[in-house]
């Protein structure tokens, strides 16, 4: 057998198969679809995760505001509680104005005033200065919020007082959702929740 009868030769089937297999790398149509459709899921992840993080923080510095307006108010007797005045608020009355002031980007649900569920606040008079409270309340079996010390009592003329406004925003972006939340519900295996916390401590003026 000489050299040239053993050399292999495809058959005219097998080149046709090759051939095409060779057109279809090199044909180019619809590669930018391809592309787009491989990229497009993870883009956008990103853009919301971006945009959600921006919300969020942004939402923190509402707060944060809106207690400072708040506060100012208490301070100014502007808002008074129980000194029968016409400036007087009830509890319902105070959290409805907070409200007010977030609604730009938080909304407060149409029971929110009288039933909390996503805003809650904490008003009050202290006459110990070393008792100022400066930890974020905590059930014990759990890393959620712990309301069930907040009251609405802020005092009179010449009094001491602090204002402290908490929000529960949720997290919808899976991928920066364990990055930001810090609440974790009992019975939840997830963090869910991202609590925004603003504080204002201050003096009331005298009449």
């Amino acid at each position: 057998m000489n050299i040239e009868q053993a050399t292999w030769r495809p058959s005219g089937a097998e080149k046709r198969r090759k051939g095409i297999f060779s057109r279809f790398l090199r044909d180019r149509k619809g590669t930018t679809s391809i592309e787009f459709a491989i990229l497009a899921l993870p883009f956008f992840v990103v853009i919301f995760a971006s945009l959600e993080t921006f919300a969020a923080f942004y939402g923190d510095q509402l707060l944060a505001n809106a207690t400072e307006t708040m506060a100012r108010k208490v301070r100014t007797g502007q808002i008074t509680f129980q000194q029968g005045k016409q400036t007087d608020m009830s509890e319902a009355q105070f959290r409805q104005a907070f409200c007010d002031e977030i609604s730009v980007l938080m909304k407060c649900s149409a029971t929110e005033a009288g039933l909390p569920s996503q805003f809650y606040l904490d008003v009050r008079a202290v006459s110990d200065l070393s008792k100022f409270p400066v930890l974020i309340p905590r059930k014990a079996d759990s890393t959620d919020i712990d309301t069930t010390g907040f009251k609405f009592a802020p005092g009179g003329p010449g009094s001491f007082n602090v204002v402290r406004a908490y929000y529960r925003w949720s997290v919808f972006t899976d991928l920066v959702r364990p990055f930001i939340t810090n609440l974790r519900p009992a019975g939840s295996s997830m963090p869910k929740d991202y609590l925004m916390v603003a504080t204002a401590t201050f003096r009331n003026e005298s009449e």
